[in-house]
């Protein structure tokens, strides 16, 4: 990938998802990647795991680094903004993974004419089924996307957007796999009521869910046509649907992402 040494300051779940989804990707070797934490046991058990040099020092991870992944909270943004941004390289490409914070604001604290690209993953991530948004900022070049394009496809699928869709993206692919979750729940306790094992039950729900994201994800066609395929004349499946529509279950799910949306609008206040 020619990034060179990445730093990634804040390696929590999604940072060791990086971590690891690099590695196997091959898109950057151990020796290449300085993470920093705050719990000394957390990082040290990342070294063992992946061979990748941690420390707690933020400042001398930056140092002599091409890439810097910004991937703590976004209350402690600022903090550790400022804390390296006199180790900054100059040329260095910064990707920030803090929710809510735009691309301006990094811009700002760290200086103008940094290099920024705001990333919005999701915890699928994990095991390289993750659904990232890229944005850059306005002195991030194609060469730039590219170089964060290849690091979000090894734990995923990746989507550039502007930045002004970035609430949107949080309300949908960032807090989705929740309303997945809450989904695959309720289905697995339907099965339950109906007489299967609470195993059984969740072993099918989830593996009907991954099948009918598939299903969309590579046929391209439309939720809704997929639907009417499985809904048979007089079958069980429409009365399902019924059940669902009067419900509200479509404008649930719609208005969940909306208020989701309007959340992260609100989250960062930089």
């Amino acid at each position: 990938m020619g990034t060179g040494r990445i730093a990634l300051l804040g390696a929590g779940k999604i940072g060791e998802a990086l971590i690891a989804g690099m590695m196997k990707a091959g898109t950057a070797r151990p020796e290449e990647i300085w993470a920093t934490g705050r719990r000394g046991d957390k990082i040290a058990r990342l070294s063992e795991a992946y061979g990748v040099r941690c420390g707690t020092q933020n400042r001398e991870a930056v140092r002599q680094a091409n890439l810097i992944i910004l991937a703590v909270k976004p209350q402690n943004v600022r903090d550790v903004l400022e804390e390296v941004r006199e180790d900054l390289p100059r040329e260095a490409l910064l990707i920030s993974v803090a929710a809510s914070v735009g691309t301006a604001y990094i811009e700002k604290v760290v200086g103008e004419g940094r290099s920024v690209i705001r990333a919005m993953p999701n915890t699928p991530c994990l095991l390289r089924e993750g659904m990232t948004v890229l944005s850059p900022g306005k002195h991030a070049t194609e060469a730039h996307l590219e170089t964060a394009r290849q690091i979000f496809q090894s734990v995923g699928r990746v989507l550039v957007l502007e930045e002004k869709f970035m609430d949107a993206v949080t309300g949908l692919s960032a807090s989705g796999p929740a309303y997945i979750y809450l989904i695959l729940e309720s289905l697995a306790e339907g099965g339950v009521k109906v007489g299967l094992s609470r195993g059984v039950a969740m072993e099918l729900a989830a593996q009907t869910t991954v099948g009918a994201a598939k299903m969309v994800l590579e046929t391209g066609e439309h939720p809704a046509l997929l639907k009417d395929a499985v809904t048979t004349p007089a079958g069980c499946t429409i009365d399902g649907l019924l059940e669902l529509e009067e419900g509200g279950l479509r404008v649930t799910l719609i208005k969940a992402v909306v208020k989701a949306a309007q959340r992260a609008s609100q989250l960062f206040q930089g």
